[in-house]
């Protein structure tokens, strides 16, 4: 059980409390990001297992906690007290039964504080913008919520450093076309006393540019192809009353407009080649990356070579 937390004293406590009730053969790990409050302390009466992660962001937590723990299933949640335990034995059964690598447990939300509508437009903006680049497979890609097997998290390369560490989660599922679910789950509001770490216009433009930036690492051909359409058309605009000149009068009296337009076309013609070559580096790194996702046994095949094995129970890596 994973908690990355920055400053929820309010709310640790119940937390961890919630979830080794529903999971008490977990052990739950606290990441504590340099938190100016009581967190850690409170984490360690709830019983939690805590340490430190000093590089500020969600994703440097996310990084520093795949790389310590050495699990079969792993179990990630907020430490803000807003989801609900209960379908965390559900979630981790699709990973085990079903060798599903990631399971997100979709936010459903009957109070207006728990999500503000904000935030639900944010997501849905984001979630449709994803789906149009990689596919619709996911509802929810912000949900801090969820559970991995063992080969999706030692296959992940972690190269976010904020709260745009869900899109790269997601992200990597997709590239690889791995098996994934969404199971429903009650999302809360914060206790009382509790506040948001999430800025919405700051982090939702965080989250918009590495969507882009995974657009372009993960599709460049059609990133690079979209831009070289794009230079086309403008160099063709250009052109067009230059032609029509020449046609006239068999003359080209705008030279500067000329070379312009023919230049333009040429980055057009530069962006598709780009694109094509690293649409060939992609593929490669793709390639390696599957391979690794392969060289660790499914969950299920895990299970069996355990013959006792406890999916919640993460083992100390030292």
């Amino acid at each position: 059980m994973l908690i990355p937390c920055y400053n929820e004293v309010v709310a640790i406590q119940e937390t961890v409390a919630g979830f080794r009730k529903a999971l008490p053969e977990a052990t739950v790990y606290v990441y504590d990001n340099n938190s100016k409050d009581q967190t850690s302390a409170r984490a360690r009466e709830a019983g939690a297992v805590v340490r430190v992660e000093k590089l500020q962001g969600k994703g440097n937590v996310v990084r520093r906690m795949f790389s310590d723990v050495e699990a079969d299933v792993y179990i990630m949640t907020d430490g803000d007290a807003t989801y609900d335990p209960i379908p965390a034995r559900e979630m981790i059964a699709l990973v085990l039964e079903q060798n599903i690598d990631m399971v997100v447990g979709r936010r459903v939300h009957t109070e207006s504080e728990a999500y503000r509508a904000g935030h639900v437009l944010g997501n849905k903006l984001l979630t449709g913008f994803l789906a149009r680049l990689f596919g619709q497979r996911f509802t929810d890609i912000l949900s801090g919520y969820r559970v991995f097997s063992r080969r999706f998290v030692k296959s992940f390369p972690a190269l976010s450093a904020g709260f745009e560490t869900e899109t790269e989660l997601t992200v990597h599922a997709l590239t690889l076309n791995m098996p994934i679910a969404e199971v429903d789950t009650a999302y809360f509001s914060r206790p009382t006393g509790s506040t948001s770490k999430l800025n919405t216009y700051r982090d939702g433009f965080r989250i918009l540019m590495v969507m882009l930036e995974l657009f372009k690492n993960e599709r460049p051909l059609a990133f690079f192809g979209l831009a070289g359409v794009a230079l086309a058309v403008f160099s063709i605009a250009l052109s067009i009353p230059v032609f029509i000149t020449f046609l006239q009068t068999g003359l080209v009296p705008r030279f500067p407009t000329a070379i312009l337009s023919a230049s333009v076309m040429l980055l057009a013609f530069l962006s598709v080649v780009c694109g094509l070559v690293l649409d060939t580096v992609t593929r490669g790194r793709r390639e390696i990356k599957r391979l690794s996702y392969l060289q660790i046994p499914a969950p299920a095949d895990a299970a069996r070579e355990s013959r006792a094995p406890k999916p919640a129970a993460l083992a100390d890596a030292g």
